[in-house]
Formats: C-alpha cells, structure tokens, sequence
C-alpha cells in the first residue's frame, strides 16, 4: 500500500477525513492475526509504565460492563482511559479520558502517529482506530486504561495488549460467519484475552468447555459467575460475595446493602458482580472503597443500553441485535409497568438472526414500524418484513426508509400510556437518537 502523503501530499486534518480516509480502505482484503498490529503498536513508541490494563469481551454486555468499571475507577480518584465500539453519535465516544469523550485535535494527532508508524503495513478501520485510541491513552499519564474487544478476542486487535484482567462477560451466537457457528467454537475465540498466569473473569454461569480448557492450558487464574463469586438480592438492595480463589476456595466475602445500578436490567446485577471481581483480583495495584463501588454504579450511563426515556409515551433504545441480547430486553420489558399497546422500531443486518431476535419478542409487541439499514449488510425494510412475518410475530407491519421516519410514525400511532421500544441494530438506535436529541435542542 502506498504512503499516504505519497498519494494526497498531506494527512487529513479533520476526525470526518480521517475516517472517510480509514473507511476506503477497509474494503481491502486484510488477512487474520495480530501481526501487523503487534508491528504497528511497537513502533508507536512504548508503553507507559505501572499502567493497569483490563480488557472486556463476550458477547453482550461489553458495553454496559466497561462503563461499570469507568465510573467505579472514577469515583475512587483514578484516571482513566475508556476504549469501547460502537459508537453512537460521534466516532469520539470510543476513546474516554476521565469519562470525557476525547476531542478532535488529540484524534487526528493519534491517527497521524499511526499513519506515520505504519509505514507500508496495511490495517483496517477498527485496526488503525484501536491503535489510535491506545496512543492518546498512552500520553496522557493514566492509571488504568479499558479496552472493549471488537469482534471475538483471539484475533481482535484489542487483543495485542497483554491485559493485567480479562473479563469475558459471556459467550452466545453472533458473528458466527467469523468465529464459528457453536458455542464451543465462540468460546474459544473468546477465551484468546485471558493470560497466563493473570486473573480473568466470566460473567455467565454456563462457561463453554473451550474456555475453560483453554485458560487451563495456559494457566489462566479463572474466576467464574456462580461458582467463584455471584449475587443476590430482593427489590431494595443486593449483595455480592467472592471466594478468595478461585475453584471456589479460600475464604467467603460478602458485602451486602448495595443499592441496585442505574443501568436498568435484571442481567447488569450479572455485570456488576464481573467487574467487583476483576476490581477484586487488582487490589493490590488500584485499590477501590466500598464507597467508590456504591457510587460508581449508582452514577453509570451507558447510552442504547435498556435507556427508558423521560416523558410519554414511553420510549426505549436498547442496541440488542442477537437472539441472547433480545430474549434480555424480552425480560426487561416485562419487568416494566403496564402498557396498554407497544410499538416497536427495528432495523437489522442481513448477517444477523433475524428471526430469533423477533422471536424473542415477539410476543411483546403490538406493531412493527420496520427500517431500512444502508450499507452492504444493511437490510431493506420489505426484506426485513419477509422475516419478521417468518418468525410468526404478530401485530400489523408498517415499512419505511430511515429508522427516524419509522419512530415518527410510531409515536403518532400510539397513545401517551403506550410504549415504543426501538432495537435491532447500533445504526437503529442512533438515528432514532440524534432524531430526538435534535427537536430537544
């Protein structure tokens, strides 16, 4: 691949260019393995030193459990630096210092480094934004940095980090065209950001056995949900508890009287408990109160995440876009107070199980107001109806272009005591998103 001021003469100098720039070329086909980030990395220059390193992935709730870790890192006094994927609004929310999205200037300095770094070595989008979000974090004197995993984890590029903590939050089906098409298989793709010798954590009761194998193999000190520490509680408070090793051994710790997150959602009490693990397994680096965990999570905001709304009707944006996210918001729909009718808002990929999302749902909704997705993968809305009928959902079926035109029709369909619950997709959720944030401002 030629240099880039070989083609153009200059690097872009806007974020918007930059990512213009990185998105022409993520059409070129690049091949597995970390190689050539592993390259790139070393050539940014090294590490800072006694920086704490945790890297979260599985399946769903990557999102909501780095955000956890944030705030409770941040209300104990710590600086800290947050890399997640997706973004919703602005490409800007991937890369946090001290809970603040990182401005422009420091990105296009970051990206330039990495072009600069590069030289003739070829990286994708996700490639080169990893890199770059590490290079900011790498300057500004942190304590503890997060890395979310994009896709898997033993290929991720995320995964060229040797991490100090790995938390797997679980392991369901998706993206099963790139890590297989059993939980077994997933898992072990998941399992590739534990280390030897160092804590790790999973979330979920049920680990596949290539996951534990795995972190056997290469002498993982593996903390398991329900096993090694849980949870419990009643409609007040909730309480957690740990053994002080793993194979639940050692000592028994309880701390009870917490107040519940304020991300909503039976499942975040799983999350929650993952991350006072991880917390746990690093006392000895980044030493966290009772105080700093109280607060943190009664202070956490994850946007698209189960986030309900103010004012009527009821609105909900959950980014839930396979068969285990959506039978989750199945229960956190339920759990809510009555609706007279709900409306729902979707919009999907073609790569994506449609029909088992819809069938977790769908005795839930009322009415579907579906959404053309641009893009490749993206699914027309006629298309994504064909499936939704397939998976027997009942209701009546409306289609439109954008996901915004779908909401508008939506709340002019439904009474205040209703509720609209918009889903399916990261692109579904931020139009309806920025729509609203637009007519509030």
């Amino acid at each position: 691949m030629p240099d880039l001021q070989e083609v153009s003469g200059a690097m872009p100098n806007t974020v918007d260019k930059w990512l213009a720039l990185l998105e022409s070329r993520h059409t070129q086909t690049i091949q597995l393995g970390l190689e050539r980030v592993g390259a790139v990395r070393a050539a940014l220059g090294p590490d800072p030193e006694g920086l704490v390193v945790i890297t979260v992935g599985g399946t769903n709730g990557k999102g909501s459990t780095c955000a956890m870790l944030e705030s409770i890192l941040l209300a104990e006094g710590y600086r800290v630096g947050c890399y997640t994927s997706p973004h919703l609004l602005r490409y800007n929310e991937r890369v946090r210092i001290d809970g603040k999205d990182v401005e422009d200037a420091a990105l296009v300095a970051a990206f330039d480094a990495v072009e600069h770094a590069r030289g003739n070595t070829p990286l994708t989008y996700f490639e080169h934004g990893t890199l770059a979000a590490w290079e900011v974090f790498r300057t500004q004197g942190l304590d503890v940095v997060i890395l979310e995993v994009g896709l898997g984890g033993r290929l991720d590029a995320v995964n060229v980090f040797d991490s100090d903590c790995a938390i797997v939050t679980g392991v369901a089906m998706d993206h099963m065209d790139y890590l297989g098409d059993t939980r077994e298989a997933i898992g072990f793709e998941k399992a590739g950001i534990f280390r030897a010798g160092r804590p790790a954590v999973f979330g979920d009761p049920q680990p596949p056995q290539s996951l534990l194998d795995h972190a056997a193999a290469i002498g993982t000190q593996l903390w398991i949900s329900g096993r090694d520490f849980g949870f419990g509680g009643d409609r007040q408070q909730w309480g957690y508890w740990r053994y002080a090793a793993p194979q639940a051994s050692g000592a028994l710790t309880k701390r009870g009287g917490l107040a519940y997150p304020s991300l909503r959602g039976a499942n975040q009490l799983l999350n929650a408990a993952a991350v006072m693990t991880a917390l746990d397994t690093l006392r000895d680096r980044i030493p966290v109160s009772m105080q700093a965990v109280r607060e943190g999570l009664m202070l956490v905001e994850v946007p698209g995440r189960f986030q309900v709304l103010a004012g009527r009707p009821t609105v909900v944006l959950d980014v839930a876009h396979n068969p285990q996210a959506a039978g989750v918001l199945s229960e956190n729909l339920a759990g809510m107070s009555f609706h007279p009718e709900t409306a729902a808002v979707l919009g999907m990929f073609g790569d994506k199980d449609v029909e088992g999302v819809v069938a977790r749902l769908r005795d839930r909704v009322d009415h579907w107001f579906l959404a053309d997705l641009p893009g490749p993968r993206g699914l027309s809305a006629d298309e994504l109806a064909l499936r939704v009928r397939a998976a027997e959902a009942k209701g009546d079926i409306q289609c439109f272009k954008t996901p915004a035109e779908a909401f508008s029709a939506a709340r002019k369909s439904v009474e205040e005591g209703d509720r609209i619950v918009v889903f399916g997709s990261f692109l579904t959720v931020a139009d309806v998103l920025a729509t609203i944030r637009a007519e509030r401002h």
